[in-house]
Formats: structure tokens, sequence, C-alpha cells
């Protein structure tokens, strides 16, 4: 769960001033982005047109990509902070590794989350033997400054809660909670994330709650979101205000609906980093060239993620605080 960008640009995120508290329908694009040497994803937060959704602030959509005769993922061991990753794949496995010691192999609609806390290091790849497919979405959620420096943990939830909305509609609650069903992943904010199916036909509603923002990332077919059709890989943000979400297929869909309460703090976001000052990310870049504070991952064949440079001016959070 990385940037592999060599030039990241920082991204000051958070506050409520960008938050939309009406509904809206506003379609983002995505950005291609190599993600090591085999597997290009579309990245769709943040972006020019939105930072954050909720605590939700990385999203990349991959695939589905033919890795039957290619390594597919291959990212190396590189370091985060002040954020949780969360892996959700449609098709093919993910080995996850990271300096706790955890080894896991991540299947579909199987969750994986990792809290980095005060910091962590984790390497991803495909297992030697893969299947045919790889597709996938990688995501961070930014940790509230009281939890920013809690220790590191990783989670494997196998089995996960279930909703059937009837009329064709079914959805695994992958972090916080769906009409009533809850995921058991650990969350630090007010927040919830869902992967929903739709089969060809449906014509129904789903409940909110009107004090989140939502966004809705489509995975596969041409789900319609209050209205809008969307294509594999687009990502609507639908703001605030909501008690319910106008569905509807014509062909079996699915989609990934991503919510929370508006976060508050401002915070820097710098390749890896989620922090809240130009020191708090200076220090975490020297503490991963050092070869301090992020342990290491083992085993693992070959050399660890280089750290990009930091940008010639200091990096600022500005606006709202807590």
């Amino acid at each position: 769960m990385s940037n592999l960008d060599l030039r990241p640009a920082p991204t000051v995120c958070g506050g409520r001033a960008d938050v939309t508290a009406r509904p809206v329908r506003d379609l983002l694009a995505a950005k291609p982005v190599m993600l090591g040497e085999s597997t290009e994803v579309r990245r769709l937060l943040p972006s020019m047109g939105r930072r954050m959704v909720g605590a939700w602030c990385f999203v990349d959509h991959y695939g589905p990509d033919d890795i039957e005769r290619e390594p597919g993922m291959q990212v190396p061991p590189h370091p985060h902070i002040g954020l949780q990753t969360v892996s959700w794949l449609h098709d093919g496995e993910v080995l996850h590794r990271d300096s706790l010691g955890s080894e896991q192999v991540l299947r579909p609609r199987e969750l994986g989350l990792m809290t980095s806390g005060r910091a962590i290091a984790h390497a991803e790849q495909s297992p030697r033997e893969h299947a045919k497919l790889l597709h996938g979405a990688q995501l961070w959620v930014a940790l509230p400054d009281a939890h920013r420096h809690t220790a590191p943990s990783w989670e494997h939830h196998a089995e996960l809660p279930q909703v059937s909305g009837g009329g064709g509609l079914s959805a695994t609650v992958i972090l916080g909670d769906l009409d009533g069903a809850r995921s058991p992943g650990t969350t630090f904010t007010p927040l919830m994330g869902a992967d929903i199916t739709l089969a060809a036909g449906t014509d129904t509603r789903l409940p909110l709650q009107p004090d989140f923002e939502y966004a809705a990332l489509t995975m596969s077919g041409e789900a319609e979101v209050d209205g809008v059709r969307l294509a594999p890989g687009s990502l609507l943000y639908l703001g605030c205000g909501r008690r319910e979400l106008p569905l509807r297929a014509t062909v079996d869909s699915a989609f990934m609906l991503l919510g929370g309460e508006p976060f508050e703090e401002r915070i820097v976001m710098w390749w890896n980093f989620v922090g809240r000052t130009h020191e708090d990310i200076a220090q975490a870049r020297e503490d991963w060239v050092s070869g301090t504070r992020f342990g290491e991952v083992s085993p693992y064949e070959g050399a660890p993620l280089p750290a990009p440079e930091l940008p010639p001016v200091p990096l600022k959070a500005r606006g709202r605080t807590r």
C-alpha cells in the first residue's frame, strides 16, 4: 500500500471548508500511476477536485489485469506513519509482510487492515503462484491526532458481515457499519466502507447517514448511482445530507461505497506519510533513511524502497484544526 512516486507532491487535506454540506454528483477523474514495475493503478484520491472523503485520504483502483505470465504486484518494503491501509481484492491474491512479523495472503473480499500509528514498514507482492487476474483497490485512512502515535498493528478478517437490501443488492461491510451490520475492523473516526454488488435489473435505495459525506468507486459493470452511470475506475463524490442513495443496474455491477464524518483536522500527506507538520514528515523520512524506528520486513528478497527528496520549501498544514 504505497505511493511509489519519486517526486511526490505534498498534499494538504482535511478541514470542513472543503466539504459539500448538501447532496452533489461530482465525478472525479483518475490519474494513471505506476505501482512498481508491472502494475498500473488509477489514483482517485487525492485529486485536484477532492482531497478526502471522511477520513479516507488515498484511493487507488487497479485491474482487472492479466498477470498469468507476469510477476503481478511487486512493492518493496516501505514505511508509513499516521494512517491505516485497507487492502481490498475482487480477483487475485496479495502477500502482505510487515515489520511486526505479520505474513498473510489476502484473497478476494477479505479485509487486510494495517494501522501504522507511530511507524511500520510493509511489502506487498503477488505470490509466485498466483491467479490469472489481479483486481482491487488500495486505500488509506488518516488517523486523528489523538491516535496517530498509537502502536502499529495488523488485522486480517476473512469473514465480514453481509447486508442484503433486496431487489438485487448485496453488500459486504468492510469498515464501520451499514444498515445495522458492523465490520470487526478497527476504526478511529466515524467511518464506513462497503463493497456493494448489484444484479442486472436492480432498482433500489440504500440507507445512509446524513452527517456523513460519501463517494462511490465503481469496480466493475456500470452501476447507476443517484442517476449517474459510472464506468469502472470512476469515483463519484456525493457530498453530505443524504438519507438514502438511489441505485440501479442494467448489467451485473459492483462498487465500493466510502463514507465518514468530515475530517476536521488539517493534515500534511507526503510520500507514504501522514503528519501535521513539516517536522513530522522530515523526521519520518530521516528515520527511514537511517534504518531506525520502522523495523525490518523479513523475509524479503531485495532492497527496500528508497525515500525521495523532500521539496525545497517547508511543508505546511493550513486551515481549521480541532
